[in-house]
């Protein structure tokens, strides 16, 4: 006999996996979205790794100092039905870790990585915001404090994908490569006051003339021996001059006829 009520149920239930299928495309659409204008901002290479699943988020762990494969895992164990809610734990403190790291990156405080324990919606709210604020990304924050553990911290290398910084290896204090630590103010004591002893005297050769510079004229070579001193002045007087001399005859006399003309 046909029954009304168990079509129904089909029917409802085709519908809200209809419904699932297009609000998990949606959030597919997004999230990569999002995480391909994050990748860009770090500097990852390739806007195609965005829309790869589960390679995206293990980009993501590497971009939050968290080993790639600590994400794989976290993923694998968290479709496993039989570990239910240690599964989903396990998850949710990867992406919280990871989620803090690449917020301190985008000059984010810590309180923003609580949208990441909102399923859904929460972790698609703290991707968009990282994605298309005006906050720029800073390779050099300080280490995280399990970059050097075995498991946790990355260690891999993948092309195209920026080298978080690592702590400097040796005991103290561990500068990351690429940052240097505030200088720390203080007191600096004066120059201690000292003798200088005086310069020795001596002779102390002229400089050479300066070797020209190429294509330049070439200067005149000085000669080696000094001129010559001037002459010495005469030890006698010179001689007076001579008698002077005899002084203009004088007019022609005149005639003593006065009848005669003049000659």
């Amino acid at each position: 006999m046909y029954d009304y009520y168990d079509t129904g149920s089909l029917a409802v239930f085709g519908i809200l996996i209809v419904f699932g299928l297009i609000f998990a495309a949606a959030g597919y659409v997004l999230s990569s979205l999002f995480l391909m204008k994050i990748f860009e901002k770090a500097g990852v290479e390739g806007k195609w790794r965005a829309w790869v699943p589960v390679y995206n988020a293990m980009i993501l762990a590497k971009l939050g100092d968290v080993s790639p494969w600590v994400m794989l895992g976290a993923i694998v164990i968290n479709v496993i039905p039989v570990l239910n809610y240690i599964s989903w734990i396990a998850y949710v403190a990867v992406l919280v870790i990871v989620g803090w790291r690449v917020g301190l990156k985008l000059q984010k405080d810590a309180v923003w990585v609580l949208f990441g324990l909102i399923p859904g919606i929460g972790v698609l709210i703290w991707l968009g915001i990282n994605a298309f604020d005006k906050s720029r990304w800073n390779p050099n924050v300080a280490p995280a404090p399990w970059a050097n553990n075995g498991f946790l911290g990355d260690n891999t290398v993948w092309q195209g994908i920026p080298v978080q910084p690592k702590p400097v290896a040796g005991p103290g204090y561990g500068a990351p490569q690429g940052y240097a630590p505030p200088a720390q103010p203080g007191y600096a004591p004066p120059a201690q006051p000292g003798y200088a002893p005086p310069a020795q005297p001596g002779y102390a050769p002229p400089a050479g003339p300066a070797a020209p510079a190429t294509g330049a004229p070439v200067p005149p070579v000085p000669p080696t021996t000094p001129p010559a001193p001037p002459a010495a002045p005469p030890t006698t007087p010179p001689a007076p001059p001579a008698a002077p001399p005899a002084p203009p005859a004088g007019p022609p006399a005149p005639p003593t006829d006065p009848t005669q003309p003049p000659a």
